[in-house]
């Protein structure tokens, strides 16, 4: 998947994305961290110390492969607009099974080449290869801190 635009990527996963985003527009594949309203996806390697990934069959917690029309990841709060990872097939894998110490982590994926998070609202941006946490964020108000909605 080179050189995605938001309309390849409609066509293949068979979502659709808000009519104010310009479907023709090379998707931006970023190398770091990267947010995505609710979601932050963060190397592996940046975090690693306070992630537990744990073993298991897939279907029970363990690896799966991402299929090229995708894997939800997360839906906003209001049960619309999911999160979706998309990748070629056999380029990634995902497990929901993992620990992270501040309870955020919702998995952990694994890609040989670019995959993409895929969103009806915020469009999708591109993750470069490499072994990825996906969490919740948190926003502070005042000295609380809570899970942003989307």
């Amino acid at each position: 998947m080179t050189d995605m635009t938001l309309e390849a990527l409609m066509w293949q996963t068979r979502m659709d994305v808000l009519d104010h985003l310009d479907l023709s527009l090379s998707i931006p594949v970023v190398d770091g961290l990267q947010a995505q309203g609710d979601l932050i996806v963060i190397p592996l390697a940046m975090i690693e110390p306070m992630i537990t990934i744990h073993p298991g069959p897939a279907g029970l917690g363990g690896w799966a492969e991402v299929p090229p029309d995708g894997i939800e990841l997360l839906r906003g709060e209001s049960g619309a607009n999911p999160h979706t990872l998309v990748a070629d097939r056999g380029t990634c894998r995902w497990t929901r099974n993992v620990r992270d110490a501040d309870g955020l982590a919702i998995g952990v994926f694994e890609n040989t080449a670019v995959a993409y998070l895929l969103h009806p609202e915020h469009g999708a941006s591109g993750v470069t290869p490499g072994r990825h946490v996906v969490r919740r964020q948190r926003e502070r108000e005042g000295r609380r801190a809570r899970l942003v909605a989307d």
